[in-house]
């Protein structure tokens, strides 16, 4: 009987009869194991010098939170809870930040963005950035250069610097710091209007061509980290802040061995926060104050503390050049309106009424992105308070440089991103503010 193969019907078959088997796969070159040599570690082993300086400190601080990270490791609670802290529970204050927070933007591709021009008007004149620094009091309580290292860096960044009553240095002195930089003086109305004259009047002599008036300061915020921590102006030696100093040496070395604080518009004062502000706050103010401020005032008047459009339209209605949204950034009234979500409300409003007052746009701004979204969403110019004096508590004058640096190189990052060349060309749908 004659046997018949049938492997040629069978799976494989093909392969017994002669066809060809693939060999076993090789690995690549680089991937075959191998004792590493010398000359190939050497580049991988070059280990940078520790670096602890301060300095070094700031240059790798990649954001405003960093910033208030070192400020506050370097700064006594009492002032670091000054800058930092906001009126009764601080809803307003974590709202404000959650209105940025919740900003979703909304990019355009294939744009040259080679070039970011962050360049802007305000007030009749240029700024190298479309953000300046807001009027902050017992600005060298919390670091001794104080208004000396924001009004300095604020003329290098090309920006305005805004010196307020409260501050603690005299309109002279910081003109004297900063002699080309672009002053303003906030002021607050007091019931003697004969001191509000003469600082008006020291304002002008000074150079400074922008006035900014603060109106929601009826009386003092319940600002309850103050009172808890019996914030004294100046600071007073308990035993308390004696052990608070034993691990920041520095800040009381600063404070002990420079001139005591000297206020803006008062030389010398002992007592409480609130006692000061609420000796200072005229509760009396009316429109009518501000028609007798804006006869006597020649420059620019700017109205900061507005918080609704009908307020905003009026005090425009009575010869405002330009209004600041803001709640004081949350350090008075607690629930207050928020004012990135009131912009758009108030940009449409005084457009219809063609009015070509400056919106600034102010509270709870603690990134470029924040900034982009702002001016996004219709306002002209922005201010930032806190963010600039974590900077300056991180690393005085080189803190604040490293502050404004972080806002620039965070605005050209998202403008690029967002497909924008120029600040001109931020617009409302570049952005979304949910409800």
């Amino acid at each position: 009987m004659q046997h018949t193969s049938n492997h040629g019907n069978t799976p494989g078959g093909a392969a017994r009869q002669g066809a060809a088997v693939p060999p076993p796969t090789t690995l690549p070159a680089a991937l075959r194991r191998r004792f590493p040599k010398y000359s190939d570690l050497a580049p991988l082993m070059q280990f940078k010098k520790p670096e602890f300086s301060n300095a070094a400190r700031l240059r790798r601080a990649s954001t405003i939170w960093d910033l208030r990270d070192m400020a506050k490791r370097r700064t006594p609670q009492a002032p670091f809870d000054y800058t930092d802290g906001a009126a009764e529970a601080e809803i307003t204050l974590r709202r404000a930040r959650q209105a940025f927070q919740d900003i979703e933007f909304r990019p355009g591709i294939l744009r040259d963005v080679s070039n970011i021009d962050l360049h802007t008007s305000i007030l009749g004149r240029e700024s190298s950035l479309p953000v300046g620094i807001a009027p902050t009091g017992f600005t060298r309580m919390m670091q001794s250069e104080g208004e000396y290292a924001g009004s300095r860096a604020a003329q290098a960044a090309g920006i305005p610097f805004t010196l307020s009553t409260m501050g603690t240095a005299s309109i002279e002195d910081v003109a004297g710091a900063a002699p080309h930089g672009r002053n303003w003086f906030q002021l607050y109305l007091w019931t003697d209007r004969d001191r509000s004259m003469e600082l008006i009047e020291r304002a002008a002599a000074a150079g400074n061509d922008t006035l900014m008036v603060t109106v929601d300061t009826a009386v003092a915020g319940a600002r309850l980290r103050d009172v808890r921590n019996g914030m004294t102006i100046p600071p007073a030696l308990t035993l308390k802040t004696v052990l608070d100093a034993s691990y920041r040496p520095a800040w009381w070395f600063n404070f002990l061995t420079h001139e005591p604080l000297v206020f803006a518009s008062l030389s010398r004062y002992t007592g409480t926060v609130a006692e000061l502000i609420n000796s200072m706050f005229d509760p009396t103010l009316t429109f009518a104050d501000l028609d007798w401020l804006r006869e006597t005032w020649k420059g620019r008047l700017v109205v900061k503390g507005i918080q609704t459009v009908a307020d905003a339209r009026k005090v425009v209605d009575h010869g405002a050049d330009g209004i600041v949204l803001s709640n004081h950034g949350g350090r008075q009234l607690d629930r207050a309106p928020i004012p990135l979500r009131l912009l758009p409300e108030v940009k449409a409003a005084l457009a219809a009424d063609r009015s070509d007052a400056a919106v600034i746009l102010d509270t709870g701004i603690m990134s470029g992105a924040d900034i982009v979204a702002g001016l996004a969403l219709g306002a002209d110019f922005t201010l930032v308070g806190r963010a600039y004096l974590y900077g300056l508590m991180a690393g005085g004058r080189a803190g604040v440089d490293r502050a404004l640096e972080i806002l620039a190189t965070d605005m050209r990052r998202t403008m690029a991103l967002l497909g924008v060349s120029s600040v001109a060309g931020l617009t409302p749908d570049h952005v979304h503010l949910p409800g």
